[in-house]
């Protein structure tokens, strides 16, 4: 291994050990890039641009991901002044007769919508709408908090089947197509969220026992006093539209969904449906909702949606050019033609001692995804993940794809929103009105046993 190998090696070291210390990555990423670029060219120019270059290759590679994000977002705002979004998730509240029943409907509720819209924008529209519901028949609150955890920061961000954002950063790091590492990722997100939701709800049920006998009308007055906890109908405007764009969002998104089975339709091809999709939806419930106005307004909501876009991927384009050095097929890019593959080759060496197929490997795999997660984001640590699934593999499409489903399982499972607290797990506390950090400690033993089964069946199925 060359000298810039080895600051490869210690700039990983760094961010590993930067992500237990609970501290952001960005600026070990940032001077591990310069002096790689500084030893590989020689030139304190070229370490420069080369910081630069690193970020443009991750903007280009990861661009898309970042626009379906913005754009979904966008089009759920447009039709949520209408109240077609409380719409979607109205028929449900009809559901809950029990604290059983209504367990199962916060999670597949939170969990569809979060497939479509990332749990963002999920909590506070479950939380407001379905929560209360279901603590009139009995559910604790907590136990409510822990199904919407589950379900949408845990079981449908982690698998992403439809923005793919997830699978993107994976595949786009390790090589691979990203609908392997979709499918794969989609059978290990499952997997683990439903022996979870079991195993957390079968913890819960003495709790849910006595809440049915004590705690329930304490904790219906206590709601009756946050505002959260209502509906805003009284924001809304252009009601009269609700039920249109509601069905027109509902087709069109089962459209989507259809015609990617139908034709085939996968990675950037899907992406590009999707994104359409929602632009036309949002066009069409702008100009039905503000008429002249919408010439203005759709900018807002454009702007809104590109602005969460960042604010959530934002950090990942430094993170994702230092990892990019170590992919062969994109730091030509950054460092001219010729380059090596950083991690690739350390991960040729790895490999050497650790056979890419196992339990060693993928366990392995699984332990750095949990720590990549420590920093609260979920998504910073794929690109590391998936580089090394990639490296680790060498050039096994199908070996690849598994070490890079279990990384990104053991990612955002940690820090995507449910048993770190410092993560997006403080939206879901916040709107159900529970502690952020007993939210946590609920989640930790269900998800680690779920994390555990889902590799195991990477290794025997899917390697």
């Amino acid at each position: 291994m060359t000298l810039a190998h080895w600051i490869y090696a210690l700039g990983t070291i760094a961010v590993v050990a930067a992500m237990l210390f609970r501290r952001n990555v960005l600026i070990p990423f940032i001077v591990s890039t310069f002096l790689i670029a500084l030893i590989y060219k020689g030139s304190l120019v070229g370490a420069v641009t080369a910081v630069f270059s690193a970020q443009i290759a991750a903007l280009v590679e990861l661009g898309s991901i970042f626009l379906i994000i913005g754009l979904m977002f966008a089009m759920l705002k447009s039709i949520s002044v209408t109240g077609a979004d409380e719409m979607l998730v109205a028929p449900m509240k009809k559901l809950m007769v029990s604290p059983a029943v209504s367990y199962i409907v916060l999670v597949v509720a939170t969990y569809a919508i979060s497939l479509f819209f990332w749990p963002t924008p999920a909590v506070p529209l479950i939380g407001a709408l379905l929560v209360p519901a279901a603590i009139e028949v009995g559910l604790p609150p907590m136990a409510g908090a822990v199904a919407m955890a589950l379900a949408g920061q845990g079981m449908a961000l982690s698998g992403d089947m439809v923005i793919q954002g997830a699978p993107g950063l994976s595949a786009k790091a390790a090589g691979i197509p990203v609908s392997i590492v979709t499918g794969y990722g989609a059978i290990l997100s499952l997997v683990t969220g439903i022996v979870a939701i079991v195993v957390a709800y079968y913890m819960m049920r003495d709790e849910i026992a006595l809440f049915q006998k004590e705690g329930k009308r304490e904790t219906a007055a206590v709601n009756e006093a946050r505002p959260e906890m209502k509906m805003k109908g009284e924001e809304h405007r252009g009601e009269a539209y609700a039920p249109f764009l509601m069905w027109l969002t509902v087709i069109a998104l089962i459209g989507v969904i259809y015609a990617m089975f139908r034709f085939d339709i996968k990675g950037g091809d899907a992406s590009a449906l999707l994104g359409g999709t929602a632009v036309l939806i949002m066009t069409i419930a702008t100009i039905l909702v503000e008429g002249v106005k919408s010439l203005d307004v759709i900018a807002d909501y454009l702007t809104d949606g590109l602005v969460f876009a960042f604010k959530v991927m934002g950090q990942i384009l430094p993170i994702a050019g230092f990892f990019f050095l170590g992919n062969p097929e994109v730091v030509a890019s950054i460092l001219g033609e010729g380059a090596p593959g950083f991690l690739f080759d350390i991960g040729k060496i790895i490999a050497q001692s650790i056979p890419p197929e196992g339990f060693l490997s993928a366990f392995g795999m699984l332990v750095l995804g949990i720590i990549g997660g420590l920093d609260g984001s979920g998504f910073s640590g794929l690109p590391m993940s998936g580089t090394l699934a990639g490296a680790m593999a060498s050039g096994n499409v199908k070996v690849a794809s598994a070490l890079a489903a279990i990384g990104q399982m053991g990612n955002i499972w940690s820090g995507g929103g449910t048993i770190v607290a410092w993560s997006s797990l403080i939206a879901v506390a916040g709107i159900v009105g529970v502690p952020v950090l007993d939210l946590a400690r609920k989640n930790l033993i269900p998800v680690m046993t779920g994390l555990i089964v889902s590799t195991i069946v990477a290794v025997l199925f899917l390697m």
